[in-house]
């Protein structure tokens, strides 16, 4: 069955026809007789042209060069999303899949004309060296990435164990860009769906869901299970940073809130067989639960198919910032004779309503295209309007759109990633951790921001100022985020890691917001008619 994919590509899966015979196959299955020869001419037109380069122009070129070079051309007249991979390079990304390769824990995508980090996994090597969404990747082992594709330079921060992979990030203005290098060890990084799941003052449960991969729902069920006291209790669902995965893992987790028989979401597309409505099959043990959720502009794919649905039936309150705006089916069918492989966009994915999340991309460049994610886009794309089972106006297209809008954080200096790279954060996290006595605890260093900040920040930017050379300005907003990151380590290693990510949890303004509209959400369960 088709799957809605993942930005993650480095989850794929290989399957179908040859690109050529796909691509003559379509054309000519679409095309009436009379326009064949058309396209047979214009077949003639490339080889032509194919034929003339090789001659003619100034340098030497290969036909494989120029080849590769139609294709990616080919592709990206279609959309944003349909690419293509060598078979060396496809190869590497099922290594990584199957455990026998390494990876930095980054996961990338290209905005704006560049190659950006989409997501990094919680505790990974990136992580740790203090890489974060939105950097964006200049050069890897001293060799540029420009003109090279998302899923290309994903196959570049896979390696061996302990193999080490140096990158070069830009972050900031694209006009004055801060820079710095950072070298990344190779780790085993396995995926799992559910990497927090905690119980939160007043009895309220918290799933942090990072990706939808084949157990998902089960990891969630259980997770729900533990957070949650009973089937009519209370859940923050965090869909922060999660870039999508299987449609079916979709289905299944928005079947534990819906009765039976509630439409999920719908796939259109230009093949018959692309077209299903995807329906829950038995009622949820958690339909009557009072649900939010957090989405951000890194939240895409199936990650807004499911907030769709959700938001479409009143079945949740939706909190934090507009969403990726990719509702996109592909399907990967393998090039022979290389084992090379292409993802081909083959269906839209619809909500309930009928409301189309993916952003535009006819008429737009694929800079413009990423420039608008997290964006309502085109005007065009957000002037129809629907309405939710309770009758609350909605807009499609660009992205969901939360319904309460939550402030973002704050940008980080990109000299953060240098002291990270350098030691300079654990360094200082790992004293102040050694030096805390009585009568400070786990829960009173939780508890007290201003203590990170008197303990934390003073020796950060002497040390950053004397050893990285930089003047260390950095607003309060910049600050607070930075110490609540360091203050985070100390937690973990004073007191292990459920006390870093209990530390997170109580000084997250997102999730502290979201605490405080449950009334909101009690009332879109009631009157949703569920």
């Amino acid at each position: 069955m088709p799957a809605i994919v993942s930005r993650r590509s480095s989850r794929l899966r290989l399957s179908g026809r040859g690109l050529l015979g796909a691509a003559v196959a379509l054309l000519f299955a679409s095309a009436p007789a009379s326009a064949q020869t058309s396209t047979y001419e214009q077949l003639q037109t490339f080889s032509g042209l194919l034929s003339q380069i090789r001659l003619n122009y100034v340098d030497s070129v290969t036909t494989a060069h120029l080849v590769r070079g139609a294709i990616d051309g080919m592709l990206g007249s279609l959309d944003p999303h349909s690419y293509f991979l060598g078979g060396e390079d496809a190869g590497r990304l099922e290594a990584w899949r199957a455990g026998r390769l390494a990876a930095t824990g980054i996961e990338v995508e290209e905005a704006e004309g560049v190659i950006t980090v989409s997501s990094v996994y919680p505790r990974s090597p990136a992580a740790n060296a203090g890489v974060a969404p939105g950097d964006r990747i200049v050069a890897i082992d001293d060799s540029t990435v420009a003109g090279l594709s998302g899923p290309k330079v994903q196959t570049l921060l896979i390696g061996e164990k302990g193999t080490r992979v140096r990158i070069k990030l830009e972050r900031g203005s694209r006009l004055e860009p801060e820079t710095v290098s950072v070298r990344v060890r190779n780790d085993d990084i396995r995926p799992v769906s559910v990497t927090v799941a905690r119980t939160l003052p007043g009895d309220i449960g918290y799933v942090r869901l990072v990706e939808f991969l084949p157990e998902s729902a089960r990891e969630v069920q259980r997770a729900i299970d533990h957070v949650v006291h009973g089937h009519q209790g209370r859940l923050i669902l965090d869909l922060r940073g999660n870039p999508g995965g299987a449609v079916i893992a979709a289905v299944e987790i928005a079947s534990l809130f819906f009765p039976k028989g509630q439409v999920v979401f719908r796939v259109r597309g230009r093949r018959h067989d692309i077209a299903h409505d995807y329906l829950t099959e038995h009622d949820g043990d958690y339909k009557d639960l009072q649900l939010i959720v957090l989405i951000d502009e890194h939240s895409a794919s199936a990650s807004e198919a499911l907030t769709g649905s959700l938001q479409d039936h009143d079945r949740a309150l939706v909190l934090g910032r507009r969403s990726f705006g990719k509702a996109l089916m592909q399907m990967p069918f393998p090039v022979p004779p290389n084992n090379d492989a292409v993802w081909l966009t083959v269906g839209y994915i619809l909500t309930p309503n009928g409301r189309l999340i993916q952003r535009r991309y006819a008429g737009l460049t694929k800079e413009q295209y990423y420039d608008f994610a997290g964006r309502t886009g085109a005007a065009a794309d957000t002037a129809n309007v629907y309405h939710t089972d309770g009758g609350r106006p909605i807009r499609g297209g660009g992205g969901i759109e939360p319904d309460s809008v939550l402030p973002s954080p704050a940008a980080l200096p990109v000299w953060w990633v240098a002291a990270a790279d350098s030691g300079y954060l654990t360094t200082v996290a790992d004293s102040v951790a050694g030096s805390l006595a009585a009568p400070m605890t786990q829960d009173v260093w939780a508890s007290s921001p201003a203590e990170w900040r008197t303990r934390l920040m003073p020796p950060l930017l002497t040390r950053a100022r004397s050893r990285l050379g930089i003047r260390g300005d950095v607003d309060s907003a910049a600050q607070a985020r930075m110490a609540r990151a360091l203050a985070s380590r100390v937690a973990e290693v004073r007191w292990g890691v459920d006390a870093d990510d209990d530390l997170r949890l109580r000084s997250d303004a997102d999730i502290a917001a979201a605490l405080t509209l449950f009334p909101k959400a009690a009332a879109l369960l009631h009157n949703g008619g569920h």
